[in-house]
């Protein structure tokens, strides 16, 4: 019975709603572009959310990241040279790795900037220094053959892992696999045998406050040990007519921890050890899970004022809605006038506005969910302009439920004026 008299009411309210289809066309527009909106927005910012997070998961939630740090003061050692030397030591390392014990592995890395040439092919890349488990602490991947083996760190071997823009530049035609390049020395160039490419990486991107931004697709990777007896550990460049040496033995060091529940507290204690043996401040401690949940906490911020910024549209068409439901009401008075004279009670009455208003703002609702999905995926996918876009389920339910919840509240007030009319005076404006 109750199922019933709701379905009556249901089509009585689309059939009043199709005797004005212009007028409610319009009305219904509000909405529709209202959750359009809200779609888009939070599919721009989940987007935006996503990469910034997916970008400090890839260093790892259970690692710490240690870098080297070139003090202001730039002090010189005092054997005559003009060699400034700074940072961290392969005895930070070995020290690091015995003493901790959550600590489950150590691993190092060298970088520095150094031309690297093939024939007539040149660019200036970033070197870096790595031990064979570095791609799975950084979730560093290889598009085509193989990554460094331990075998060549050991036997100190000149093989190479080439970025994905390094071996278009370099090999714009050719397979890089089992090809040499060489690399910039301070006694002319070294040659080195590719051994494998990685795949296309997005770039660190400022990620955080202690992370400056890094452009993976640029770098030749190479053994650890290899750098050690190759290039040594002091770095001579001559740029401008100046000349600079640096004696650093390791750029970063990256700790992983058994669990995530140590990370802080053995990040305390690698900061005490080292500040020990350290007495100028030339390192940094880097914890990703702290970016991490910090990064969540401001893209979370920003979804949320942009979907504010997106819901001002649905109070807008809320408002059309309460106006038209309003005029509605003053044109069918009379018809209100006569339905309680033979026998519909108040509640008949605001329920039959409250669903005509709640009729609207649901077929907007659906309309606007099609308009949104549709919008969010030419974004994404046209040829002319690119905007990451990320859908989630969440986002669309929100943006349907609020457009009924707005025709649920904006359609209260015109329901109970029409159904507070009194009969007499109602049938008499006729």
């Amino acid at each position: 019975m109750l199922y019933g008299h709701l379905f009556y009411l249901v089509r009585l309210s689309v059939r009043n709603l199709f005797v004005h289809r212009l007028r409610s066309s319009l009305t219904v527009l509000g909405i529709v572009f209202g959750v359009a909106s809200v779609i888009v927005m939070l599919a721009v910012g989940e987007a935006a959310r996503f990469e910034a997070v997916e970008q400090i998961r890839q260093l790892g939630a259970t690692n710490i990241i240690i870098r080297s740090v070139k003090p202001s003061d730039e002090s010189r050692d005092q054997t005559g040279d003009d060699i400034l030397t700074y940072g961290l030591t392969r005895d930070d390392m070995d020290r690091l790795a015995a003493t901790l014990p959550p600590v489950r592995s150590v691993t190092p890395l060298r970088d520095f900037r150094h031309d690297v040439r093939r024939f007539d092919r040149k660019l200036e890349a970033r070197v870096v220094a790595v031990m064979p488990e570095y791609p799975k602490m950084n979730g560093l991947k290889i598009a085509h053959g193989r990554f460094l083996s331990e075998l060549e760190n050991e036997r100190f071997e000149n093989v190479a892992v080439l970025g994905a823009d390094t071996a278009e530049i370099l090999f714009p035609m050719d397979d890089p696999i089992g090809q040499t390049i060489s690399i910039a020395d301070k006694n002319g160039f070294l040659v080195f045998r590719v051994v494998g490419v990685t795949e296309r990486r997005a770039s660190s991107g400022n990620v955080g406050s202690s992370l400056s931004g890094q452009d993976y697709n640029r770098d030749v990777y190479i053994p650890f040990d290899t750098d050690r007896v190759r290039f040594g550990s002091v770095l001579m460049s001559f740029k401008d007519g100046n000349f600079k040496a640096e004696r650093l033995e390791v750029s970063q060091i990256t700790i992983q921890v058994d669990r995530m529940e140590n990370v802080r507290r053995t990040a305390d204690l690698i900061q005490g050890t080292l500040e020990q043996f350290h007495l100028r401040k030339d390192f940094e401690i880097i914890v990703p899970l702290d970016l991490l949940e910090r990064a969540e906490r401001t893209q979370q911020i920003f979804t949320l004022v942009l979907g504010s910024i997106a819901s001002i549209s649905l109070v807008v068409g809320g408002i059309g809605i309460m106006n038209i439901m309003l005029a509605t009401v003053t044109e069918r008075t009379s018809e209100i006038g006569i339905r309680m004279a033979v026998g519909a009670r108040s509640r008949d009455i605001a329920q039959q506005f409250l669903i005509e208003t709640m009729t609207l703002s649901s077929v907007g609702g659906l309309l606007g969910v099609a308009l949104g999905i549709g919008l969010s995926l030419v974004a994404a996918h046209n040829i002319f302009f690119t905007v990451p876009t990320i859908l989630r389920l969440w986002s669309i339910l929100l943006a349907f439920a609020v457009s009924v919840a707005v025709g649920l509240i904006f359609g209260t007030y015109p329901a109970l004026r029409a159904s507070r009319l009194d009969p007499i005076e109602a049938i008499r404006h006729a």
